[in-house]
């Protein structure tokens, strides 16, 4: 077996493990950035196995370069849509808000 026969290549940024909806961006993140050891990750994402989550750190080390301009990218993505539901935020959002403001005023 590859290496890229654990992945479903749905586009250049977004790259899924075969038969899930989990994108390489969410085991990454948590082995990257969170230093999480493949196996508390294994214990986080019941429905992945270890194999799964040691081939995607292992398609990271083989692909660094091109791996990290994906996570990168991912989060600039994530950084970015935050951002904008900060701005503009749905409406129930802002009737919660209000309602909140309300409550607040009431307890004064």
């Amino acid at each position: 077996m590859k290496l890229e026969d654990y992945f479903t290549f749905l586009s250049p940024d977004d790259i899924r493990l075969k038969g899930t909806r989990v994108g390489i961006e969410t085991i990454l993140y948590e082995y990257i950035y969170r230093h999480q050891s493949p196996e508390t990750i294994a214990n986080t994402y019941i429905n992945l196995s270890l194999e799964q989550i040691y081939a995607t750190i292992l398609y990271f080390l083989h692909n660094q370069e091109s791996v990290t301009q994906y996570m990168t990218d991912w989060l600039n993505y994530c950084q970015e849509s935050e951002k904008q539901q900060l701005e503009n935020p749905p409406d129930h959002i802002t009737r919660l808000r209000q309602l909140k403001a309300q409550r607040e005023v009431i307890a004064l």
